[in-house]
């Protein structure tokens, strides 16, 4: 059933210059979301942009935040996984092998935390607007890129002085990159739509975040463990993390395809599950939120 209205006018010539088509389609919902979501993308580069201004210029320590958390963290875990553990380098000084882990794992943790804490941050726009709610976590990520891109312009010059030498493989990163989104994307709508219908998921979030850096190798190299890289495959960021070791470090770490197709299948589960998900609550929200 197709019904059809116009957006009344004064002239004639006005009404063709500037009437529209309204159309009803049933059981074409889905495809009307998907094509309002490619409406709404001005929105979503506007709060994209927003969070990005938000988090640099109303921060006290600013753009030196996203520097401050990495140098911690590489310091921490160098010091745990190469010193303490003694975990073989494999040829690589070892405070490198971390700060690319921590890399891909801050980018990650970054994207995941606002896109699961994004929903309820807006909840004024939420409980007052429409548009596809996708856009929101969406456009959560963009913080995460710019941290990235701020981090990894300060950690070249490190790779370059210390490392064996950046290759070819350097021109692969930007899939690895999408492989983040992803991931980050997939996790994120899961958790953003369970945290409007059960707040204790802002608690959850921190709690994964403190186990997750343990359970995936950012503070040690996955091929020095050989029998274990298909069972470590299934958590979708160690796909991730070798793969950022293996195209900073100019190859100079193995990565294991085998685990990298575990982790792509890993992460289109996760991804069409968590959109499946959110569409099935994402009408309540307004209501819940």
């Amino acid at each position: 059933m197709s019904t059809h209205s116009q957006t009344p006018t004064l002239s004639s010539n006005a009404a063709s210059a500037t009437s529209h088509e309204l159309v009803i389609e049933a059981g074409r919902s889905e495809r009307h979301y998907y094509l309002d979501l490619w409406r709404y993308r001005e929105l979503l580069g506007f709060l994209a942009w927003r969070d990005i201004m938000v988090r640099y210029k109303q921060a006290a320590l600013g753009v030196a935040w996203a520097i401050i958390q990495p140098v911690i963290q590489v310091t921490l875990l160098t010091f745990v996984f190469g010193k303490l553990a003694g975990m073989p380098d494999g040829g690589v000084p070892y405070p490198l092998i971390v700060i690319c882990g921590t890399l891909a794992w801050q980018f990650f943790a970054t994207a995941f935390s606002g896109a699961g804490q994004s929903l309820v941050s807006n909840t004024n726009l939420i409980s007052k607007v429409y548009f596809p709610r996708l856009v929101i976590p969406m456009a959560a990520l963009g913080v995460a890129l710019v941290d990235f891109a701020i981090t990894l312009a300060l950690a070249l010059p490190v790779i370059l002085l210390l490392g064996p030498g950046i290759g070819w493989q350097l021109a692969c990163l930007p899939l690895f990159i999408l492989l983040g989104l992803l991931i980050s994307l997939g996790a994120g709508l899961w958790i953003a739509a369970l945290t409007v219908r059960f707040r204790d998921f802002r608690f959850i979030t921190p709690f994964l975040m403190q186990v997750g850096v343990f359970v995936t190798p950012v503070g040690f190299r996955t091929d020095i463990l050989p029998g274990w890289q298909s069972l470590l495959a299934l958590n979708p960021l160690a796909g991730l993390v070798d793969g950022v070791r293996w195209c900073l470090l100019g190859g100079h770490t193995q990565l294991y395809l085998p685990g990298l197709g575990i982790s792509l299948i890993v992460t289109a589960a996760l991804l069409l599950s968590g959109l499946w998900y959110f569409r099935r609550v994402e009408r309540q929200f307004a209501d819940i939120i």
